[in-house]
């Protein structure tokens, strides 16, 4: 059956990638509360800013972006955004997209009833801190910011407001990201101590964390990339589940995006992997906070800073590259490439090594793509479109390709976990099914400077995982997956990228096609490249339920 969302009752960051749809600048705020009543007011004054899933228009074409989701419907919205019918809702693309969350404490501090709040997940109840051991967090507990070391009594964090711009041509964000601040702290004022602003963020102690797309020039106009700090593209490979698009979009969308079913073809994921209140992939409804109304359309979300040593990564790819290349008698510049492609599994413009498994294929992808964009040849330009996501491991069970411990193949394994992922046939393959509850989706974008940045720049990303168990699926990954080996027989080995790798052994095998009689090449003595600067786990709560918060009407019978 087609899932129909209730778009105006989801918060807009869950389904929308913000980065990638032009809010390129973002800032985190976050408040402690300290008087219940206050807090509430607050959260009940912020409520009417709240940006939803419902569409926007497309002021720039002067008519609706999309036509309504209800089958029975076929009008077009009218253009002026007045909606048509009960619950088809389109309104104008913000400035300033805003949203919400709240910690368990968060909860607590807001007087959610207890019966509410004892149904919640453990792991939320917990808190990232208590889980440290568990996701590996635990040799950097003391390289947090100020704001995660000082989180407890009265200067825990309890509640996030994101704020995500648009940018002005220079590269700076639009004054409306000021103002929207401004009115934040004017109700924090108006709370006469009851909500207050924390600070702590950085070396500097400042009041939020901003954030901003790494921008690069061409014709004189700065424009948003996907790169981030180690200047290698991200952000291909977010799941799409039902509901979430509709028609053609989430047909295309959920090749490389959603699940592989045993006959190689691909389908959306389950709604309920992604929002609560929905069957998952287990045909299952989790149990949840009650009432249903109070945890239906919302879902958790992992709220992760992490710096990134650039100058490790960069001084140790070029040492890796100048192995490489002696060994295999390349020169400098392919070698390096290649190390950094095996450890991520793309190359650093994002093209999959499934894809072009060589350097002399990364070039000849890239020559067709320019000819099809110089020819504007559509149907070429989609056909190679695709081939950024369109890929399953069976044909590389070796990982003679892809190396099965690169960053790609850890953080979404594919068919390569199938238990008949080596049988010849057909009949017995269960494509993606272990995979398929441990999904996430990613949001964030990078902080910190990127252009002519001073040595011992606080440089990173800051990483949002949302998701339904924020157990089963964020912290299964993080542990299992990237700081352990074992899924992908590979011992105790980490993820060449953000895993730890404070033992002087920790390493990168890449393996060689064994028809050649190569050794594989090791990439020893890995950096450490990722260290997490704190964070948090989160409730992002339906529009619904924030009404439910923000008057003080949580009723869980």
């Amino acid at each position: 059956m087609t899932v129909l969302l209730d778009l105006a009752d989801i918060q807009g960051g869950i389904l929308r990638a913000y980065g990638r749809q032009g809010f390129p600048k973002a800032r985190y705020v976050f408040f402690t509360v300290r008087d219940a009543a206050k807090g509430r007011a607050f959260v009940e004054a912020l409520r009417p800013t709240i940006t939803t899933a419902a569409r926007w228009k497309n002021p720039d074409r002067g008519e609706a972006l999309l036509r309504t989701r209800n089958p029975r419907v076929k009008d077009v919205v009218r253009a002026e955004g007045v909606p048509d019918y009960p619950g088809e809702v389109q309104l104008m693309k913000p400035k300033v997209a805003i949203n919400i969350a709240f910690t368990f404490y968060g909860l607590v501090a807001l007087q959610v009833p207890t019966r509410t709040l004892r149904n919640m997940p453990d792991e939320f109840i917990d808190g990232m801190e208590q889980r440290a051991a568990l996701l590996g967090d635990d040799p950097f507990l003391g390289r947090r910011d100020a704001i995660w070391r000082n989180s407890h009594g009265e200067n825990r964090v309890h509640i996030m407001v994101s704020l995500n711009a648009e940018m002005l041509p220079d590269g700076t964000p639009i004054p409306e990201l000021a103002e929207e601040t401004g009115k934040l702290q004017a109700l924090c004022d108006a709370s006469e101590g009851g909500v207050v602003l924390l600070t702590g963020h950085g070396p500097d102690d400042l009041p939020w964390q901003d954030m901003s797309a790494i921008l690069r020039e061409d014709d004189g106009q700065l424009w948003p990339t996907n790169k981030e700090h180690f200047q290698l593209s991200d952000g291909f490979g977010d799941p799409v589940f039902e509901g979430q698009l509709s028609g053609e979009a989430e047909r295309l969308r959920a090749v490389g995006g959603g699940k592989i079913l045993p006959d190689r073809s691909w389908a959306p994921l389950a709604t309920g992997e992604f929002l609560l209140g929905y069957p998952d992939e287990a045909q299952e409804i989790p149990g949840a906070a009650m009432p249903i109304e109070f945890s239906r359309n919302g879902t958790f979300m992992a709220y992760r800073k992490l710096h990134e040593n650039v100058e490790g990564f960069e001084r140790y790819i070029e040492e890796m590259g100048a192995r490489y290349a002696a060994t295999f008698g390349v020169p400098q510049a392919e070698a390096e490439e290649t190390v950094k492609a095996k450890m991520v599994g793309r190359w650093s413009d994002g093209v999959p090594l499934m894809a072009a498994p060589t350097f002399q294929d990364w070039q000849a992808f890239n020559a067709d793509l320019a000819a099809a964009h110089a020819a504007a040849d559509k149907p070429k330009l989609a056909q190679i479109a695709l081939k950024f996501t369109d890929f399953q491991y069976r044909p590389d069970p070796a990982g003679a390709v892809c190396p099965v411990t690169s960053h790609l193949r850890r953080a979404n394994p594919r068919d390569m976990l199938d238990p008949h992922f080596t049988l010849p046939e057909s009949a017995g393959w269960d494509g993606s099914a272990l995979v398929n509850r441990r999904r996430i989706l990613r949001r964030g974008l990078p902080y910190g400077p990127y252009d002519n940045a001073p040595a011992g720049s606080e440089q990173g990303i800051i990483f949002l995982a949302i998701c339904s168990s924020l157990f089963r699926q964020f912290e299964f990954v993080q542990q299992q997956w990237m700081q352990y080996g074992l899924d992908f027989n590979a011992g105790s080995d980490t993820c060449p990228i953000v895993g730890n790798h404070l033992d002087a052994d920790a390493k990168l095998v890449i393996t060689t096609d064994p028809a050649t009689g190569r050794k594989p090449f090791i990439c020893g003595a890995l950096p450490q490249l990722v260290e997490p600067r704190g964070g948090d786990y989160f409730f992002v709560p339906s529009m619904t339920a924030l009404r439910m918060i923000g008057m003080g009407i949580v009723d869980p019978t």
